[in-house]
């Protein structure tokens, strides 16, 4: 097996029901590139048959199929990790195995890294996704630019370009959570965009929740930027200034108009109000603390159980 040009990497979780698709469109949109090219799964740790049908693939086309196998679950972007550390390509593209992104506009990347680009996103064209999971991408798009200052159009689609030494530089960061596209940004000296087809996915259903959602954006707000915090302390100052002046204001009330006892359910929830406040705050607090417990335990990010592949030209000359 020869070292590669391109290195097509692929988390796989759960797919049994559109792998074979994935398969009959895969193979034929890289042997049409007519360069030599890896295809690196990656099985996250797969509950139904994806690993055996990744076996039989495997078995089928052993010369550019190389099957990585995790012992767990460990999530869509240590998977894509697992596969940045074991790939060989000159270049890395990262592919849905859900087919919303078709495999035949690799080419498209392919193309635009021909004109100098290390880095090359994608924005979806006519997304297939549900009205509501449009909004909250879009939502979740200008928080992330405001906070962070990495423009991306579109942070949620993995059908993604990267040379070689982008790839070296995110295998490099041992941080635990992590958002691949944007560290891919930070470490790029000309990145692009290019737009993609959006298709239906072929089978299965989303292993993304309204709250992975969320739990992503958080990852990547406190993994990017100390802005969350600096604002809460801002906020902090302006309502410590209100609450000493509605405290002298009150004073003064006392001593003009006496005891009163219409605006106790005002205090009420003015008190709610801080405490809410102040407990989102804690929260937020808890966040940054938290990265930096899950990092200071320094335990493997992933563990590889087996790693299918054909004996490569090195190893059989030395």
């Amino acid at each position: 097996m020869p070292t590669p040009n391109l290195s097509v990497i692929i988390p796989v979780y759960n797919e049994e029901a559109g792998l074979q698709a994935l398969f009959d469109r895969l193979y034929p949109a890289l042997d049409a590139l007519r360069i030599p090219y890896e295809a690196v799964f990656i099985n996250d740790g797969s509950t139904d048959r994806s690993a055996a049908l990744l076996r039989a693939q495997f078995e089928k086309r052993p010369e550019v199929t190389r099957i990585v196998l995790l012992n767990g679950n460990y999530g869509q972007h240590m998977a894509i990790m697992a596969g940045f550390e074991q790939c060989r390509g000159d270049r890395v593209v990262t592919l849905d195995a859900d087919l919303q992104n078709p495999p035949e506009e690799i080419g498209k990347l392919l193309a635009a890294m021909d004109e100098g680009h290390d880095y090359v996103g994608t924005v979806r064209q006519n997304r297939q996704d549900s009205t509501w999971r449009r909004w909250a991408s879009r939502l979740m798009n200008r928080l992330r630019e405001r906070i962070t200052r990495i423009h991306m159009t579109d942070q949620g689609c993995m059908l993604r370009a990267y040379d070689r030494r982008i790839v070296r530089a995110i295998a490099s960061c041992r941080e635990v959570n992590t958002f691949i596209p944007a560290l891919a940004y930070t470490f790029s000296a000309h990145p692009a965009e290019v737009a993609v087809r959006h298709e239906e996915r072929a089978a299965g259903e989303s292993k993304y929740s309204l709250y992975s959602l969320v739990r992503l954006n958080f990852d990547l707000v406190t993994g990017f930027s100390v802005i969350p915090l600096q604002l809460f302390s801002l906020l902090g100052m302006v309502l410590s200034l209100l609450s000493g002046l509605f405290v002298v204001y009150l004073f003064i009330r006392r001593l003009v108009v006496g005891p009163e006892a219409e605006g106790l359910f005002t205090l009420f929830a003015i008190t709610f109000f801080l405490i809410s406040i102040l407990l989102f705050g804690i929260g937020l607090l808890g966040e940054y603390v938290g990265r930096i417990y899950q990092q200071v335990r320094d335990r493997p990010r992933f563990l590889i159980e087996a790693i299918l592949e054909a004996p490569h030209e090195d190893t059989e000359n030395a």
